[in-house]
């Protein structure tokens, strides 16, 4: 009885958690700040730059098809990327608002 017990515990935690993983997307959009959110989209590089390294301000990413601005879990991922236009591939967690940032680089 333990052993049934133990193996449909083991299916419903592993269900659980690959309903709560979200699969990795790629998308284009901008790397802005905390304190401007979406109104960076489209230059202003040296006021996210001013507003992360002087006024505390987290990096964020502004998806540019939905203008829907997103937490960045891992922003040291973004540094050099500050104010620019992007392509990610991220994994999104939708219960946080955040992104997981695979791989960076810069939108054509």
């Amino acid at each position: 009885m333990k052993r049934i017990f133990l193996i449909a515990m083991t299916v419903f935690v592993l269900g659980a958690l690959a309903a709560q993983a979200e699969a990795v997307s790629t998308v284009s959009g901008w790397i802005s700040d905390t304190m401007c959110g979406a109104k960076h989209t489209g230059g202003g590089e040296k006021c996210v730059k001013s507003c992360i390294e002087t006024m505390g301000a987290k990096p964020v990413f502004v998806d540019e098809a939905k203008k829907a601005v997103w937490a960045i879990d891992n922003p040291g991922a973004v540094k050099a990327f500050w104010g620019t236009h992007v392509v990610v591939k991220a994994t999104v967690d939708v219960a946080k608002k955040s992104v997981h940032i695979e791989t960076i680089v810069a939108a054509k």
